[in-house]
């Protein structure tokens, strides 16, 4: 699901034991080769901090996305698979929306879903879900954790991001980790 576009960060959402947690570097990058900043915020809490997300793309894009996906999982009481599929569905239909360009990575207790603009709400089998240029280093390292450590998923986010960023040159390590 990586395009050139989605260059410049990397997030990984990872639910183990009852418990999921998303993470994301802090890197916007402005073409190939400038870091416009280093410290940028790309995981939310949302629904009164039962779901986590993250996104990887336009930052604006991103921010509308997030906005929409808030008010459906009001509108939805929580139900994070029905939100999802909602907004996808919306996403996907509306002249407005289906340019914007963005990917998000949403889970709680329960579950974990990639979500983006093509329609696709994707919950993976391993409970592993990764976006942005960096994803599959963070998916391949935290497979690797998951299943050779005994880490919690907030120390798995973390240390796959960790790895990431030491390969991924549009991937830092000012990471954020939320958990629900």
């Amino acid at each position: 699901m990586e395009t050139g576009s989605f260059r410049g960060t990397t997030i990984l959402g990872v639910r183990k034991d009852g418990i999921t947690a998303i993470a994301g570097d802090g890197q916007i990058t402005f073409g190939n080769n400038v870091i416009l900043k280093s410290t940028a915020r790309k995981v939310r809490r949302l629904h009164e901090g039962r779901v986590v997300a993250g996104f990887a793309g336009a930052v604006a894009d991103a921010l509308t996305l997030f906005e929409k996906f808030e008010a459906k999982l009001d509108q939805y009481k929580g139900n994070l698979p029905r939100a999802a599929v909602e907004l996808a569905k919306e996403w996907r239909s509306d002249r407005i929306l289906r340019r914007l360009e963005a990917l998000l990575v949403a889970g709680d207790r329960e579950h974990l879903l990639i979500l983006s603009g093509t329609g696709e709400v994707i919950e993976p089998d391993d409970g592993l879900a990764a976006v942005g240029s960096g994803g599959p280093f963070a998916l391949a390292a935290a497979r690797a954790l998951a299943g050779h450590t005994a880490f919690g998923a907030g120390e798995i986010a973390r240390e796959a991001l960790r790895i990431a960023a030491g390969i991924c040159v549009f991937t830092n390590d000012q990471i954020v980790v939320e958990e629900t």
